[in-house]
């Protein structure tokens, strides 16, 4: 039976007022906020949820009705998230009580679905408290916390369309779901000991070895011992491993086959992470926050001890989160110690969701599984988060962020709707429609066959989630990538959108952005409309135009992609630009000494006949020769290996080496960044002797000062900075800084990331207004 009040009756006019909402407020308690509202000003009404928000109308006096608009508008708390609401007076109905209607489906715009969010300190309470009946309960959740997107199968949120249909409530837990006043009154996750999932323990071949309280026991035992336990989390699996531990660590890399990336480690409590890195009021904030990401955090020389190969190699940041559900909290406790808490996956595949099948692709790795029987209906990742310029920025889009709901700002053409399937790497959707943009979960790399299924599932997903029917489909210009092909199988023509344009109209959603604009896009790779490897571009946006006005001095890659592998290649294309066949017998420099005389003859050949050797103006490729050269990366198991290396040199230094300034000059209408300067000087600072920490830091402010002398020629108030290349926190903070002094507005990314998982954002945008883009 639902919930009524009796409306206070009290004299003078009355009025009925109907109010539509959207927003973050399905999933958070935002039906009961405005059922105790109505409550206490004595009104009638209703409130439901629809396909794309709330509903509700409300009856009473004059002042009543007033006095709720107001505290409407004023009291909705975090996480609830009203993004627009409209109100309209109708005819009153006399209606003296109100209510939580039934839920419908109708919706005019997409539905905001609620990220998944970690355990609130009330729960937390309740699992402490030996009285309680949750006492250790490692599924307690509430209105405010617990799982959200991972669970649900259809909008608008209900329990019924949630994976927890599967688990009928107790007595006691559907008194609660039925009380105003419980923070659990319509609590769609609601549950206990004695109705909600359970815990147990498994071997590697899916024998059960416990359940519940001993399960949990059992592996934390397993963990003090050096064993590798696979943990069915909140969105898939996690790997764990005592972070103390070199060889467990070290058998843990063998296995999951990842050589050098580092490991994100979670600890107990903040202290814990303050004492192995630095940690300011943004990042404790970010740590402490109901998406609980993974934090990079500088570490601390003088920190706890930990693994070596942890974060093995230049590398001066770890990946620390903390406990961000019951059943993390309860292990971490009993452990009292810093752990490995990596994706449950191989090396370039998706995380795995399901315990059976985490016996089939996890059973090397792990000696044990911990498990329940919450299906996991969408799978998530762990997010990755930065503190940049004093903001935070998401570099990998997932649990607690995703999904992500932007306003396109009028970029919506109308009737239609669009899926953008953004790059190769970084894989993530987006789902256009309606006036607004959502951006899906990070996937991965599309390299393999389960990431690629993972793929084809995100945008089902997407699709079947918020129930539409794309009329166009997005993806990138580079044919070669596998979700452009998937795009040409999908649609007879898909919209192929400039991967760096991509980037730009990203950041440009994320900020509400009209022209006009320029972007500075600096990247890794993305396919250049004159058959080129672009990555260091100038885009001006500008009243529905596109121009490509600057880019830095191209240069060969000899062995093409294999030059994102080996930054030695990188740094001899660049040395060839600069000293033609000469640089190959710069024997003084490593990334010449790198390579026999035999190979310096071959590549002599392929620059000097550019042989397999494509040319490219990419800033990604450049950072990584100046890694390279100073010594500092010669090989890269992994993407952006050499550029952290360089970061982390650079910031561990006390004083910058001055590099003498790139050089801009015009071709046509076009400005050319000439890095050569800054580059000869780095080599012959290396001659004398000049650390490889200075020089770091040196190449980085020579650059931030390259991008605000382009801007200073290009004459645009704004500037967007986006790309992976500021993921870079030194890069970013020195453009931003000499661009603000300079007097430019600058805007970077925060919610979407800078790099390949936000573009899809900016594919949609283009996709469905398309810019004109005029040629140098």
């Amino acid at each position: 039976m639902r919930p009524v009040l009796r409306a206070a009756g009290v004299g003078g006019s009355r009025q009925r007022l109907r109010i539509e909402a959207t927003g973050a407020i399905q999933g958070v308690g935002f039906r009961p906020f405005v059922y105790r509202l109505a409550a206490s000003e004595g009104l009638g009404g209703f409130v439901r949820n629809t396909g794309d928000g709330v509903v509700l109308e409300v009856e009473g006096p004059v002042q009543a009705l007033t006095r709720f608009v107001e505290r409407f508008d004023t009291e909705a708390a975090a996480p609830m998230s009203v993004r627009a609401r409209r109100v309209e007076e109708i005819d009153p109905q006399g209606a003296d009580t109100f209510e939580i209607a039934p839920s419908t489906c109708e919706a005019e715009r997409l539905a905001v679905v609620l990220p998944d969010l970690a355990v609130c300190g009330e729960c937390l309470a309740e699992m402490s408290d030996p009285g309680d009946r949750r006492y250790r309960y490692p599924f307690t959740t509430c209105m405010h916390c617990g799982p959200r997107f991972s669970i649900i199968n259809g909008v608008p949120y209900d329990r019924v369309r949630t994976s927890m249909r599967q688990f009928k409530m107790c007595t006691a837990c559907q008194a609660e779901y039925d009380d105003p006043a419980s923070r659990r009154f319509h609590a769609e996750t609601n549950a206990c000991p004695m109705c909600g999932p359970t815990l147990a323990l498994w071997d590697v071949a899916g024998n059960e070895r416990a359940a519940g309280g001993q399960a949990l026991s059992e592996a934390v035992d397993a963990l003090r011992q050096g064993a590798i336990v696979a943990m069915k989390g909140l969105g898939g699996f996690q790997l764990l491993a005592d972070a103390r531990n070199e060889l467990t660590v070290q058998r843990l890399r063998a296995r999951k086959g990842r050589p050098s990336k580092p490991f994100a480690i979670m600890v107990p409590t903040c202290d814990d992470a303050a004492a192995l890195a630095e940690i300011d009021a943004v990042e404790r904030a970010l740590l402490c926050s109901a998406a609980a990401p993974i934090v990079l955090l500088r570490s601390r020389s003088d920190g706890a001890k930990l693994a070596r190969a942890v974060a093995p190699g230049h590398n001066a940041w770890l990946g620390v989160m903390l406990p961000y559900t019951p059943l993390h909290h309860l292990l971490m406790r009993e452990l009292g110690f810093p752990v490995v808490a990596t994706s449950g996956n191989r090396s370039g595949e998706p995380v795995v969701a399901s315990e059976h099948e985490a016996l089939e692709r996890l059973g090397g790795l792990a000696e044990c599984f911990l498990v329940h029987d919450r299906p996991i209906l969408h799978p998530v990742d762990d997010p990755v988060v930065r503190v940049i310029a004093g903001e935070p920025v998401v570099l990998r889009h997932a649990r607690g962020y995703a999904p992500l709901d932007l306003a396109l700002n009028g970029r919506e053409t109308p009737d239609t709707a669009c899926v953008a399937l953004g790059a190769h790497g970084k894989s993530a959707v987006a789902l256009a429609s309606k006036g607004s943009v959502v951006l899906g979960p990070y996937i991965g790399d599309l390299d393999g066959s389960e990431a690629r299924a993972a793929f084809a599932r995100s945008i089902a997903t997407m699709k079947a989630l918020y129930g539409v029917t794309p009329g166009v489909v997005a993806c990138d210009a580079h044919p070669d990538y596998y979700s452009t092909q998937y795009a040409q199988r999908q649609a007879s023509e898909p919209r192929r959108v400039p991967h760096h344009l991509a980037h730009v109209l990203s950041g440009m959603v994320e900020h509400g952005l009209e022209g006009p604009l320029l972007g500075v896009a600096w990247d890794g790779t993305g396919y250049g409309d004159d058959g080129s490897v672009w990555g260091g571009e100038f885009l001006a946006i500008d009243a529905g135009r596109c121009r490509r006005v600057a880019h830095l001095l191209p240069f060969r890659l000899p062995g093409g992609e294999a030059a994102a592998r080996q930054p030695t290649r990188a740094a001899l294309g660049v040395l060839h630009a600069m000293h033609g066949e000469a640089a190959l017998s710069m024997t003084s420099l490593a990334p010449v000494t790198a390579f026999t005389a035999h190979q310096r003859g071959l590549f002599v050949a392929m620059l000097g006949r550019g042989i397999c050797s494509p040319w490219t103006s990419s800033a990604g490729r450049l950072f990584d020769a100046a890694a390279a050269i100073l010594g500092l990366c010669s090989h890269s198991s992994f993407e952006g290996e050499a550029a952290i290396a360089l970061e982390s040199a650079a910031t561990g230094a006390a004083w910058a080496y001055p590099l003498e300034a790139p050089v801009l000059r015009e071709e046509g209408r076009t400005l050319i960044a000439d890095w050569r300067p800054a580059v000869a000087s780095l080599t012959r600072a290396i001659a004398e002797q000049v650390p490889a920490g200075p020089l770091a830091r040196g190449f980085h402010e020579a650059l931030a000062d390259l991008i605000v002398a382009v801007a200073r020629r290009v004459g645009m108030h704004r500037v967007l900075l986006t790309g992976g290349c500021f993921q870079n926190a030194m890069l970013a903070l020195g453009a931003i800084d000499r661009l603000r002094t300079a007097g430019f507005d600058v805007r970077t990314h925060h919610r979407v990331p800078p790099n390949d998982g936000g573009l899809a954002v900016g594919q949609a945008a283009f996709a469905l207004r398309p810019l004109i883009e005029e040629k140098a």
